[in-house]
């Protein structure tokens, strides 16, 4: 049975503890699935993620508790040390790719298609802003027999080219007022978004390799 964000939507702490489970089960699968302090850490970095976050070990633990009770959260077992992974895909009941594109947004908050094509690269390559789109779309009118819509289409900011989507897994989105600042970079020049990208991808990759140096 498909879980049902409107009766029980998702806390801040609980989305974070989630969506970084879906990144790293594709960015770094050796390390998958993940232990309370791998977990820890990849929810606190400062990379790929906004907002940025400082949830202690307790609260990550309160999170996994939570989702592990609509089955959103799995333990491993056979290992010495208790790991964690995501499942997601068959608990919601959405495709690969709409699953990525919900973790990108539960993780990096509202984008474009554009900027969710770009920051999807090292999870799922997309082949063109079109089948983003299409996937999102599909999202936005699930029935309600399936649950309802998972992601929503935001009012164009002011002097952006392009209107953000955002995910409705914790609850109704606020609309920001006219004229606010918008969270995300709006109408970003793609090839500045591809550099940023391939940046932070490095940057993560460093930390993992640092962790493990200190292990």
């Amino acid at each position: 049975m498909n879980h049902d964000f409107r009766q029980r939507p998702l806390s801040p702490a609980q989305a974070r503890v989630l969506a970084t489970l879906m990144e790293k089960a594709r960015t770094v699968p050796d390390s998958y699935p993940l232990t309370l302090n791998s977990l820890h850490s990849g929810c606190n970095q400062k990379s790929s993620r906004d907002p940025v976050m400082n949830l202690s070990e307790a609260d990550i633990s309160a999170a996994i508790d939570t989702l592990r009770e609509t089955s959103l959260v799995i333990e491993s077992s056979g290992s010495r040390v208790t790991r964690y992974e995501h499942n997601f895909q068959r608990a919601v009941g959405v495709p690969e790719q709409s699953t990525v594109l919900l973790g990108l947004l539960m993780l990096r908050g509202p984008q474009t298609a554009g900027e969710l094509r770009i920051n999807a690269d090292r999870w799922y390559k997309f082949l063109d802003i079109a089948s983003v789109e299409a996937f999102l779309e599909e999202l936005a009118e699930r029935s309600d027999e399936k649950g309802g819509p998972l992601v929503v289409l935001l009012p164009k900011a002011p002097g952006a080219r392009e209107a953000r989507w955002a995910h409705l897994l914790c609850g109704a989105v606020e609309v920001p007022e006219s004229g606010s600042p918008s969270p995300a970079v709006a109408g970003v020049d793609t090839a500045l978004a591809e550099r940023v990208a391939q940046l932070e991808a490095r940057v993560e990759q460093l930390e993992k390799t640092l962790r493990e140096l200190g292990a």
